[in-house]
């Protein structure tokens, strides 16, 4: 006969409604009972089957949807954790940035105060030199006025020595 719980209540709606009216009533037939009866206890005998399968696909589902909700956390707090460590990476390079522009400021402090330095000692050596210089020159104009002074004296004509065999 029929296999399925629907085949069945649709075989009994067919009967119901191709069953003869009472007469007088419109809302009352006439339907074989044992036939009825038949139906209705093969439907009692296929519910548990369709109920176990039911309660199964029901099951089913549910452990789908706990899965699709496990999988859905997991790759929710897989993200978050991304997101965090790329604001962490992100923190990371700006404190870098910040480190690497200080170190540079404090490089060009230090280079234009060694610059500074330097040329202070350039022009305290050049200045301590061109005294000197200029001592030494002012020594050697000396001697050489006294030089001649002494050269003229001595009655040579003006005639300087060169050497001491010729004096």
């Amino acid at each position: 006969m029929a296999t399925g719980v629907e085949e069945l209540l649709d075989m009994l709606f067919d009967m119901i409604d191709e069953a003869k009216g009472m007469p007088l009533t419109s809302d009352k037939c006439i339907i074989e009972r044992d036939k009825a009866l038949d139906l209705l206890d093969e439907i009692r005998g296929q519910f548990p089957m369709e109920l176990a399968e039911a309660k199964k696909l029901v099951a089913a589902r549910t452990e789908y949807i706990a899965s699709a909700k496990r999988e859905g956390e997991l790759i929710r707090k897989q993200a978050e954790d991304q997101a965090r460590q790329i604001l962490a990476q992100d923190e990371l390079l700006a404190q870098a940035k910040q480190k690497g522009s200080e170190i540079l400021r404090t490089a060009e402090e230090r280079s234009r105060e060694l610059r500074r330095a330097a040329n202070e000692y350039c022009e305290d050596a050049l200045r301590r030199t061109e005294e000197a210089v200029s001592e030494a020159y002012d020594e050697i104009k000396k001697s050489r006025s006294r030089f001649r002074a002494l050269a003229g004296s001595s009655g040579q004509g003006g005639r300087l020595p060169f050497n001491a065999a010729e004096e």
